[in-house]
């Protein structure tokens, strides 16, 4: 697993199993602090169909981050896996993110589990 600081407070690791990207995200993640997780849930990443995000150890994540996250939903599939925390629902909701994320219990769950196609 890659593991990357993003910034004083957030990290991030990343491993690629087949053509699912797993990204773990721990801390807080502000527009100061992103550059580990901009590469890890890289849009143009060759051979990813998938990118599963566990958010559980997310304590802060402002605008820039969710951008960063929503990025590879244009064509992708991105799954938060795990109890989203409270702040990240929030954050989620009002933006109307919540709708786009597909979401599981646990990150294995995330990788194999059929998420129907978006509607555009």
């Amino acid at each position: 697993m890659d593991t990357h600081s993003s910034g004083a407070r957030g990290r991030v690791e990343a491993r690629t199993d087949g053509d699912v990207r797993v990204v773990v995200m721990t801390g807080e993640f502000d527009m100061d602090g992103v550059a580990a997780l901009r590469a890890a849930m890289d849009p143009t990443a060759p051979g990813v169909s998938r990118f599963v995000v566990d958010v559980t150890g997310v304590t802060f994540a402002d605008s820039t981050a969710l951008s960063i996250m929503l990025q590879p939903t244009l064509d992708r599939t991105v799954v938060l896996a795990g109890v989203v925390p409270a702040r990240l629902a929030r954050v989620l909701e009002l933006t109307g993110a919540d709708l786009v994320f597909a979401t599981a219990p646990s990150v294995a769950e995330g990788s194999t589990m059929a998420v129907p196609p978006r509607r555009r």
